[in-house]
């Protein structure tokens, strides 16, 4: 065992306990034992092994001892006992016994294992009597052992505890058994400690720094930067000639190309100056709604005149039409106006589809509320809004937040409101509608708020194309995600009590509620290759490439600089002093 083994606090980690006997399940019996003592985790089971270890002689067992090894999930494993204590301070009056992952230094470089595991101590003769801890760990080469340094006090384990006939060791002997699961970790970073991470390496894509109140910028950005077409445009504005804290446009030059060519988190610091923000109480007066379309108002000015003008309208603005239509005569007052986002109600709405179909109820005008319509007086009318289109991006704004009139404050909707992975919005536009391609919308991005009205953070979920997995971007790391994690885990809704225990995966589910989907980004699936081309060297402005590439190097040479400095003397030399004669 290596000198790092970690000592599990048995508070949090399931401290060892003598059941009474109404409760027990007899340790042979490994799928009834296993699923009372190994809690649900909501992970998926890739292997379950049983293994029991027989000793004798407990008294004249050697200081440290190791199991033979077992198969588990393509991986050897072995139970590591210490009879008399892992404990360098006496009295050793406790047994200490870990999972001990077998070889690791024959295992293929960078190597991980996620294991559940339960550690049982019991009765050779008689199963029901047994003390037992569990546990779960990412075994790694820094961390290939895990399990209890205090597993039991050696005096309870050789005496006869209450409720029992006979004590747990006996006649020196006792069964060691592991009920062991290895877990499937289809993101490869399941109970992963981040020390060490590498996001542009193990993605691709690296993060950007969190100025101490610019989660929600950051996630915005991220999802702005993977849509590659507003990308390509923001790099056609001619900047050549900006200064980086007054031009937005090149300061956001410059965060899309430190995203593309850094493999370190970068920094938007620059792109903050250029808004004028100065002082936190500039981000907290913004919200991620604001902040886009003071971007692409400020961006779209900037377009006029150069190859990249209307590109923010071809993505992202739509039409929609405002109707009152009369029931009973052939009368219709309309409005077409254009849209960059939709905001949707989640409150008393359980799907996306179902706050779509909201949006675009019709309200009846009747009795004292007739319309009056210009040359035929009142009149019984239908009220409401149909789409005329729908653009290629498309951004959704969940309505998380709103104002309670009852508490006379704003409150955060908490509210399980489920959204897919694909949706058909063609039943939501006028009929009218050019229907020559489907309007079919895959979902490309999910921005997730997790805290209260008062506090909380921001990330982005993002597929940046087809070929790529789902991505999280939490600030200055990215990791892939799993499906669940992209739509179930950001639904919302309150916790699962009063359920029976087996229908709840455990604690940490009631904690999700607060954590939930606040903006949605689709791609309308005829559209994609073109929002999401291949991002070919020549879109990189050659100017931008040159003045950072500079930049890059003046610091690399001064960093080089700072490093060294030890290597040098500086001596100052006085002129000779004159002799006076």
């Amino acid at each position: 065992m290596n000198d790092t083994m970690e000592v599990l606090d048995e508070k949090t980690n399931g401290s060892p306990m003598m059941e009474t006997v109404d409760e027990i399940v007899p340790v042979t019996n490994h799928e009834a034992f296993a699923a009372k003592n190994m809690p649900d985790l909501g992970h998926d089971v890739k292997d379950f092994k049983v293994f029991t270890w027989k000793l004798t002689n407990w008294k004249k067992l050697e200081k440290k001892l190791t199991s033979p090894e077992f198969d588990c999930g393509g991986h050897k494993w072995r139970i590591l006992l210490f009879p008399f204590g892992n404990s360098n301070a006496p009295p050793n009056d406790t047994v200490s016994v870990y999972l001990d992952y077998a070889e690791p230094k024959k295992a293929p470089e960078g190597w991980h294992a996620c294991a559940q595991f339960a550690l049982v101590i019991s009765n050779p003769t008689d199963p029901t009597i047994y003390t037992v801890s569990h546990a779960h760990h990412r075994f790694i080469a820094e961390e290939c052992d895990w399990g209890f340094t205090r597993f039991s006090e050696l005096r309870k384990l050789f005496s006869i505890q209450e409720g029992h006939s006979r004590p747990t060791i006996e006649e020196e002997s006792a069964d060691i058994t592991v009920f062991v699961r290895v877990l499937e970790d289809p993101t490869g970073v399941l109970w992963h400690n981040f020390v060490n991470y590498d996001s542009k390496k193990e993605t691709g894509y690296v993060g950007l720094k969190n100025q101490g109140a610019t989660c929600y910028m950051n996630s915005l950005l991220q999802s702005l930067y993977c849509t590659r077409y507003f990308r390509r445009a923001v790099y056609q504005i001619p900047t050549e000639e900006d200064n980086p804290t007054e031009s937005v446009p090149l300061a956001l030059q410059r965060v899309f190309y430190h995203l593309q060519t850094s493999d370190q988190p970068v920094g938007t610091t620059e792109l903050t100056k250029s808004f004028g923000w100065k002082s936190l109480d500039s981000f907290l007066q913004h919200d991620v709604q604001e902040f886009n379309r003071v971007l692409q108002d400020k961006l779209e000015s900037k377009m006029k005149g150069t190859k990249a003008e209307g590109a923010i309208a071809k993505l992202f603005v739509g039409k929609m039409k405002s109707y009152i239509k009369c029931v009973n005569v052939d009368y219709e007052s309309s409005r077409i106006e254009e849209f960059n986002d939709i905001q949707l109600n989640v409150k008393g709405m359980k799907t996306l589809h179902d706050s779509f179909k909201d949006y675009v109820a019709v309200e009846t005008l009747d009795g004292e509320n007739k319309y009056h319509a210009e040359g035929y007086g009142l009149q019984d009318a239908k009220k409401g809004i149909i789409f005329e289109s729908f653009p290629p991006v498309l951004h959704l704004q969940l309505k998380r937040f709103e104002y309670d009139i009852q508490r006379d404050a704003m409150v955060k909707i908490n509210d399980r409101h489920e959204f897919p992975f694909e949706i058909d919005l063609a039943e939501f536009l006028d009929p009218s509608a050019d229907r020559s391609q489907p309007w079919n919308y895959k979902l490309h991005g999910v921005l997730v708020h997790s805290g209260d009205l008062h506090g909380g953070h921001y990330f982005a979920l993002i597929k940046p194309d087809a070929n790529t997995r789902w991505l999280k971007f939490d600030d200055d790391r990215v990791t892939p995600v799993t499906d669940k994690e992209v739509l179930e885990e950001n639904y919302g809704g309150e916790p699962l009590n009063g359920l029976p225990p087996a229908l709840q995966r455990n604690q940490v589910r009631a904690m999700k509620r607060f954590t939930n989907a606040y903006m949605l980004v689709y791609i309308r699936e005829s559209a994609l290759n073109d929002v999401l081309p291949t991002f070919a060297d020549e879109d990189t402005p050659s100017h931008l490439k040159r003045r950072l590439d500079e930049e890059r190097l003046q610091l690399e040479a001064k960093k080089r600089e700072r490093e060294e400095q030890h290597l040098f003397l500086t001596a100052k030399v006085r002129p000779p002093h004159k002799l006076l004669l």
